[in-house]
């Protein structure tokens, strides 16, 4: 499902390329200025949202687009083409591998500035090669790395094959370990690259995946923008925002759940607060897994919602105390005093994590349902916080209704 918007924007570009190919000399400025159009509105919602690696990928794909204006009626064998095109293939893909693998850090900064200062270099080295005439340097680009006929046969310089490879490698790899939707659009941009590159001959069909591989960062900045708004990111939960939006479109018969983490005041005095997330961490992933058609919601602080649409309180039961009993049963191991920070240490005594204790922590409960005295999500919630109140009153470590 995640994959399912950039491939149908590939898709939908290899379609328009004929269409685009077609339009009348009155629509040349379309097939002209299209992809900056694109480039520039990504380059806005990035901005907006602060997003220094997509802006950053953005003009990187700007800049290669502006050199294959420059060489699309140049002649293969012409110096600047060779050059221009054997810097597209090389730096690009690179460029967005890097900015893939990297953490975002925001634009006007001094990250910013690095990121755009590798950039400039880039262009300033481009530059200089084709003002001083430097044919050594161009002819080292398209060098072969394997002596083979089958890749002799590409226009592509092998240098530039191997960056490609790379980067759709790198980038694919980076989603695959954190599986947001920028890097997803980061595999989908050097994808659209890539298909530009190989497809250069063909009319028009470089300018439409280069404006594809800018809808698909501007897609993906939105997809992270509204999942950065409605999910929690500590626990990975749907945010109290998303369970606002979801009450107001309830009908019928529901439960709503209220559950809170006891004592964690005293594990976080205790423990510390890294313990104290972890301990989040564990009790969302369990709440995040509760069965019976609950959804799972981090409320505030230590504080859970879990709602059942359709549900009466008796079939939510059994599944809040099945997940009450995982919780109570999980044991956190805590850090041993003689175990050095850093992992590799020489002087790690072995076994100390091992050794080290371990704590439990457990979660009270209260429940709630759909009633003649309760019609609306408001009151169901405010009678769910009061049995709540009234578990943690019995002695927590328990449901109440």
């Amino acid at each position: 499902m995640k994959l399912a918007v950039p491939l149908c924007i590939l898709i939908i570009a290899w379609l328009l390329v004929p269409v685009v190919s077609a339009l009348p000399e009155s629509q040349q400025g379309l097939k002209l200025y299209g992809a900056y159009a694109v480039l520039a509105l990504g380059a806005v919602v990035g901005l907006a949202f602060r997003r220094g690696r997509v802006v950053f990928g953005l003009l990187t794909l700007a800049l290669a687009y502006a050199g294959y204006t420059r060489i699309a009626h140049s002649t293969p064998a012409d110096f600047y083409a060779r050059t221009v095109f054997a810097a597209a293939c090389i730096f690009v893909p690179l460029n967005l591998a890097g900015l893939s693998v990297l953490r975002e850090r925001g634009i006007f900064n001094i990250y910013g500035m690095q990121r755009f200062g590798v950039i400039v270099a880039e262009t300033v080295l481009v530059l200089w090669v084709l003002w001083s005439g430097r044919q050594e340097i161009t002819a080292w680009a398209y060098s072969p790395l394997i002596a083979t006929q089958m890749l002799a046969a590409s226009p592509i310089p092998q240098l530039g094959l191997a960056a490609m490879a790379l980067s759709v490698v790198v980038s694919a790899a980076v989603w695959t370990l954190r599986g947001t939707p920028t890097e997803l659009g980061f595999v989908g941009a050097v994808i659209a690259y890539v298909i530009g590159i190989v497809g250069l001959k063909v009319p028009q069909l470089f300018p439409v995946f280069i404006a594809a591989g800018g809808l698909i960062f501007t897609i993906a900045v939105l997809q992270e923008t509204f999942r950065m708004a409605f999910r929690d990111d500590l626990t990975g939960l749907a945010s109290r925002r998303d369970l606002n939006e979801s009450l107001m479109g309830l009908g019928g018969n529901y439960t709503i759940a209220m559950l809170d983490v006891d004592h964690f005041k005293k594990f976080n005095d205790t423990y510390g607060h890294d313990l104290g997330d972890q301990i989040l961490k564990m009790v969302g992933t369990k709440i995040g897994a509760v069965g019976g058609g609950g959804k799972a919601y981090r409320y505030g602080g230590e504080e859970f919602t879990v709602l059942f649409p359709g549900k009466d309180l008796a079939h939510a039961m059994p599944h809040l105390e099945a997940l009450r009993e995982q919780i109570e049963s999980y044991k956190l191991a805590l850090r041993a005093p003689d175990r050095p920070p850093d992992p590799k240490d020489a002087n790690r005594h072995a076994g100390g994590f091992r050794a080290a204790k371990s704590v439990s922590v457990t979660i009270s409960i209260g429940i709630a349902e759909t009633s003649d005295k309760l019609a609306t999500p408001e009151d169901v919630i405010k009678a769910a916080d009061k049995a709540l109140y009234r578990a943690k009153k019995k002695g927590r470590n328990r449901i109440s209704r």
